[in-house]
């Protein structure tokens, strides 16, 4: 597996499984189980892919049966447009733990960028300095908007 080491020094595989519109729960279950079992340990899900559970099952399963360790994965899970800004993006993320049945995140990610960002990052970066997140960044930002946070914000996005 390569790997790629992000600014803040965590070390990210560079394939990954992704569950963009697997829909039913048994099935998303039983595919990122067969993909951890095939040796991928980057996870990537989403809140408004609405089978954060469904992940979070298969890692339990794949932990329980020691195919690999929490420590070898990386899960990904991104907040959604709807929760955009600072109070609602700490109570998705909440969600989206409890969801997936994680103590910490390896990467969190804005979705989109649209609505409260700078409320949405601030939350985000206190959740990466309480050691919750272990890297934040963003997706599907043009390059002006992603400048923009870098400029005006304490920690820049690791992705």
């Amino acid at each position: 597996m390569e790997y790629k080491v992000l600014t803040n020094s965590v070390k990210m595989p560079m394939e990954g499984f992704g569950v963009f519109q697997v829909r039913d729960k048994e099935e998303c279950k039983e595919s990122v189980l067969n993909a951890i079992r095939a040796g991928y340990r980057l996870i990537d899900t989403a809140a408004s892919y609405t089978n954060e559970d469904a992940v979070g099952e298969a890692v339990c399963e794949a932990i329980a049966e020691g195919i690999c360790t929490r420590e070898e994965l990386f899960i990904t899970t991104k907040l959604w447009i709807s929760d955009a800004g600072y109070e609602p993006a700490r109570k998705a993320f909440e969600e989206s733990m409890s969801k997936l049945g994680l103590d910490y995140l390896d990467l969190y990610l804005i979705h989109q960028p649209y609505g409260d960002v700078y409320g949405s990052w601030r939350a985000m970066e206190e959740l990466y300095r309480e050691g919750r997140i272990r890297a934040i960044g963003v997706s599907n930002f043009y390059p002006d908007r992603l400048q923009d946070l870098i400029l005006h914000n304490e920690v820049a996005p690791a992705v």
